[in-house]
């Protein structure tokens, strides 16, 4: 890579991390089948632990390209921005999907559901209980995160710090009782299309938490280690644009899935 660069655009150097995440990939899709239908989750794993070291590798040059190096110029960040908004609507897409599923099968009940939604043998969550308190945790994480933001804005680091750890916390907190509900649950993904709808979205959301709980400990990290300033914290904001996200989504799975989808 040039030193000297008359452009304000970042030519990344070479490197292995997108070859092994690829490969790391193949080899968790491949091993969810072998998992599926052999009961062998060990190809799974080697691919689960190939793909975090990529990422964890990959992760830190890009650390180091924009907060030793100097790389990420006004440029390179409006691009980065562009970049981390559009993966943000291609999730929207993601999750688009399962609620279409959800209310074309609860909107008109078929026969083999007893035509009714629920389904009759399908004792449904009472929203008010589990899923009302997660969503005062998610709605308490959003403020602690937001909090978080202005207290960089306004240089208040210490203030950044604590705001992203009670977020971290509370982001555990909503995984712990999300992974109880579950072991509670009275019916499981191949109770008809309303297990599979509902752990499928619910799932691929506690994944997400579990995912955006991860990228702001990473933001915590980097923020006691002094990487980010007043004007130089896109990595942050793109966690906190993403935990907001998360947030969004929960509040229409919680009000379609949960509140409206068990009193149809």
């Amino acid at each position: 890579m040039t030193t000297h660069a008359n452009h304000p655009y970042h030519l990344v150097e070479k490197s292995p991390w997108p070859l092994t995440t690829s490969l790391g990939a193949l080899l968790m899709t491949s091993g969810l089948t072998k998992w599926f239908h052999l009961f062998d989750p060990s190809l799974f794993i080697l691919g689960l632990v190939s793909t975090m070291f990529s990422s964890y590798q990959w992760w830190r040059d890009v650390v180091r390209e924009s907060t030793l190096q100097g790389l990420h110029t006004i440029k390179v960040m409006n691009g980065l921005r562009w970049g981390m908004i559009l993966f943000i609507v291609s999730e929207v897409l993601f999750f688009f999907s399962f609620f279409w599923a959800f209310f074309h099968s609860s909107l008109a009940a078929t026969f083999d559901l007893g035509g009714t939604w629920p389904p009759k043998y399908i004792s449904a969550f009472n929203p008010f209980q589990v899923p009302l308190l997660n969503t005062a945790i998610l709605l308490a994480s959003g403020v602690s995160v937001t909090w978080a933001h202005h207290a960089i804005l306004e240089k208040n680091y210490k203030e950044a710090n604590q705001g992203l750890v009670l977020t971290i916390m509370l982001g555990i907190y909503f995984t712990a009782i999300q992974a109880m509900e579950y072991n509670e649950a009275s019916f499981s993904i191949a109770d008809s299309v309303y297990g599979s709808t509902f752990f499928v979205a619910t799932g691929f959301h506690g994944l997400h938490v579990i995912i955006g709980t991860t990228f702001l400990t990473v933001c915590a990290v980097r923020t006691f280690k002094a990487h980010f300033s007043q004007n130089h914290h896109f990595g942050l904001e793109a966690s906190i644009w993403y935990w907001h996200f998360v947030d969004v989504v929960w509040l229409f799975l919680f009000v379609s899935i949960y509140w409206w989808g068990s009193f149809i």
